[in-house]
Parts: structure tokens; sequence; C-alpha cells
């Protein structure tokens, strides 16, 4: 069940970085349900290169948005260098609709109220909807996991672009991967710096519309994993 409480910590200002391409049949609604928790302060798009109406939508339903070129990474990258100078926690999720926004307090609060650095969503341990994850998407999330408690003794079970981390430790991240590696690097980071980390449940639902980028296309799939597999190596070799 979505948690509905809505408790936002005044001395902390939240922002959310919403990368998208080619989204312009789920953005406008992903931006309203985050303005509508009460939380962020401010979301930013990031359109990632889009030939449809991404950018104008996400502006209608009240987003800041900027650009990047594409590059799942450089897009995170782009929302990071953009969100206001008050922000103390930084927020990601994906532009498709398939992130529930209404878990975002749980995502927030445990940040605000000082017990953690770093929470990250899974779908994995949440309920799913029936086609919203294949299951290289499943498999490849448990055996990340597996790999970065044999390494770091930190026990992930997704690699949930639905996140939430205090600006100042990511930061000191110096995020490098450019693609669709982001979210494991920074995973790894989080563990290898000591960061307090919590993995709770969340929803997960189908795409609102469009195509995957990543899971929509055998070429997709294979792409991305490659792009994975090579930010785990590099960055467990720093």
């Amino acid at each position: 069940m979505v948690a509905t409480m809505r408790h936002a910590y005044p001395t902390m200002f939240a922002s959310v970085i919403i990368p998208a391409l080619d989204e312009e049949e789920a953005v406008a609604g992903v931006v309203c349900e985050c303005l509508a928790t009460g939380l962020p302060k401010e979301v930013i798009v990031v359109d990632n290169g889009s030939t449809d109406r991404t950018a104008a939508r996400a502006c209608e339903a009240g987003a800041r948005v900027v650009t990047a070129p594409r590059g799942y990474g450089r897009a995170c990258m782009a929302g990071v260098r953009a969100i206001s100078p008050e922000c103390d926690i930084v927020v990601f999720l994906d532009g498709d609709g398939s992130d529930v926004p209404a878990f975002m307090s749980q995502l927030v609060n445990p940040i605000a109220r000082g017990t953690h650095d770093f929470v990250i969503g899974s779908r994995t341990r949440g309920q799913r909807e029936r086609g919203s994850m294949n299951f290289q998407q499943v498999f490849s999330g448990r055996m990340a996991g597996f790999i970065l408690r044999l390494l770091y003794g930190v026990q992930y079970t997704d690699m949930c672009p639905f996140r939430a981390i205090r600006r100042d430790a990511l930061a000191k991240f110096n995020m490098r991967d450019q693609t669709y590696g982001w979210n494991l690097e920074m995973q790894m980071k989080a563990a290898r710096t000591g960061l307090r980390i919590l993995e709770i449940p969340v929803n997960h639902r189908r795409r609102a519309g469009g195509e995957s980028k990543v899971s929509g296309t055998l070429r997709g799939t294979f792409v991305a994993g490659a792009r994975i597999l090579a930010t785990l190596l590099r960055v467990a070799l720093e």
C-alpha cells in the first residue's frame, strides 16, 4: 500500500531530477505527481535529446527544463548542475510514469531526519504491475546486489532509478558514467564511502507511454547490460 504520509522537514530543500527522452505521453503526469506530494521545492526535467514535445509538456506541468546530450548519465549530471544552491536532498526518478512519486516521502524523510544519507527504492521488493519489469531487469539488479555485497558488504536488490541522496554526499562521488551505468556507479560509491544506506520497497507500474530505451529492444538490453558491466569493473578497480 502506498504511504500517504507527507511530512516534509522545512529545514531540508529537496530537488527532483527527471531524465527524459521522448516521453511526451508520460512526463507531464510524472511532474504533476511529484509536485502533488508537497515535498520537492523544484522539479527539473532534463530533455535528453527528445524529438517530440517532452520539453514543452514538462514545462506546462510546472517543471524547469534543461537540456543534455544523449546519455542517461549525462542527463542526470545536467540535472545536478541545474539544482538550486539551497538544495539539500536530490531525488531521481524516471520520466516514463513507471516510478510512483507517492513513495517519495519514504525516500526523503530518512535523510531529512538525519538517520540515512542515501535511500534507494527496490522494485523487486515492492508491488510490481504485470509487465512493468522483464526478467533481465530483475536478474541484473539482484546479480549486481550480490556482487556489491561481496565487495562492500552492502545488500542491494535492485538498481532502481527512484532514489534520494544528500547533495553534499553526491558531490563527493565525482560521478563519471555518462550512460546506463550511472545508477550502479552511485550505489557502488555510496557503499564504498560508508554512507548510511537504506533500501525500501516501492511499487512499480508499466510505463505510461512510448518505448523503453533499455528493455524495449534486444539491442537496447544488450547495450545497457554491457555498459553497466563496464561501470562495475571500472568503479571496482578505482
